[in-house]
């Protein structure tokens, strides 16, 4: 599949549409994506660590927060 880069802040993005993302289980909102160079070809695949980051860290963060407003 040929998708085109576009601009993003001072670099470039590649679009992955939500089909892609559903056969690779990433959850845009809360997992993380790892890219690989091997020779000229980029590898994406979902981050180990997806599980720990996103809202596995603001819950963490949520009691926290509550006790501090009390």
């Amino acid at each position: 599949m040929e998708r085109k880069l576009f601009r993003s802040g001072g670099g470039w993005a590649l679009f992955i549409n939500s089909t892609i993302l559903k056969l690779m289980k990433v959850n845009p909102e809360t997992d993380t994506v790892e890219y690989i160079m091997e020779n000229d070809t980029l590898k994406i695949k979902k981050a180990a660590s997806s599980a720990n980051s996103g809202t596995a860290k603001a819950a963490k963060k949520s009691p926290a927060k509550k006790a501090e407003g009390k």
